[in-house]
């Protein structure tokens, strides 16, 4: 991948964190909206020539994040993760198809990085009030980190069910729904002829193809500044994830406790401030920059040499950058 066109320009000035996406449209055959939804900011532009249609495909694409987080969420009570949530340690739960395979992509992942990414890291996740500010005691993260691990994720295939092997377990999956609604958001656009289009949900987006004969700019932001860009990547037909410790955190007496949990010990993971990847896949992306920046520098860029057509770019605690080979200078 080191001889990509798609990623050219990688080099100007790499020392990033979170996704800005270039913004704005070239024509009037432009098409765009951005909705709040998933608790991000929802974006999606593609290019149409025929303003009604293209107008449709938008409110499409948005309408499926939609689905997708009524589907996932585990902030609304009516959702299917949460009747799984409630219900699958007395037994086990039927679910659709989607929620099943997106399931069992996770236990593949948690698989390849042994444990670095892990679902079941709800279990002691939503002890975390971010918006209040508030940690749980080490008593209380002790207490629950027993049912911390994907091995109590018991499928069925042919009942198409999931069960936990133990109270207490619960599942959520932000890190990698968002990658994959882009996905899905994406795939629909392009079944209806779509041939240019960008979906990002805040650190996760996907392209299609180019910006009409120009790459898509994507700008990555400074993790200590929301508003300074420090290098811009161009990309075409790519998928872009980035996780970092600034996107949902709070301070508390001079502790920082961020959103990215280390399945190992229940609490925010240490010496990565940001991990971006770059793949084909945003289902992918989403949860190896997830598993990155739990496994730290070494770990993680050594399991990315491993995956063909993936890189990373990794920001340490002391701002340091690392890099995968293909995105190496000659």
């Amino acid at each position: 991948m080191s001889g990509s066109p798609q990623r050219a320009n990688v080099w100007q000035g790499l020392a990033l964190c979170a996704l800005l996406l270039a913004s704005g449209f070239v024509s009037a055959a432009w098409h765009g909206d951005e909705q709040a939804k998933m608790g991000t900011r929802i974006v999606v532009q593609l290019w149409h020539p025929d303003a009604e249609e293209g107008k449709r495909l938008v409110a499409a694409a948005m309408a499926e994040f939609d689905r997708i987080e009524a589907l996932m969420s585990t902030y609304r009570e009516d959702s299917e993760i949460s009747r799984v949530n409630r219900y699958a340690a007395e037994r086990p739960i039927p679910v659709s198809e989607e929620l099943y395979d997106i399931v069992r992509q996770s236990i593949a992942m948690s698989r390849l990085t042994q444990g670095a990414f892990d679902i079941t890291y709800e279990s002691v996740g939503y002890l975390y009030a971010f918006r209040e500010r508030q940690a749980p005691t080490d008593a209380q993260v002790d207490a629950r980190l027993d049912a911390i691990d994907y091995h109590h994720l018991l499928l069925d295939p042919e009942a198409r069910s999931i069960a936990f092997a133990m109270e207490g377990v619960r599942i959520n999956l932000g890190g990698i729904g968002k990658g994959y609604a882009c996905d899905r958001a994406v795939d629909l656009i392009r079944q209806a002829g779509v041939e240019h289009a960008l979906v990002s949900a805040g650190g996760d987006t996907r392209l299609l193809g180019d910006r009409r004969g120009q790459p898509w700019v994507v700008g990555i932001r400074d993790p200590d500044d929301a508003d300074a860009v420090v290098t811009r990547l161009a990309l075409v037909d790519e998928a872009i994830s980035t996780s970092g410790d600034y996107e949902r955190y709070f301070e508390d007496d001079g502790v920082r406790y961020h959103h990215i949990l280390d399945p190992a010990t229940g609490r925010p993971s240490e010496g990565v401030r940001s991990v971006t990847i770059i793949g084909p896949d945003g289902t992918r992306t989403d949860a190896l920059s997830t598993s990155v920046f739990v496994m730290g520098a070494d770990a993680g860029l050594e399991l990315i040499e491993r995956l063909p057509d993936y890189e990373a770019i990794v920001i340490d605690s002391t701002r340091g950058v690392r890099v995968s080979g293909g995105l190496a200078p000659p």
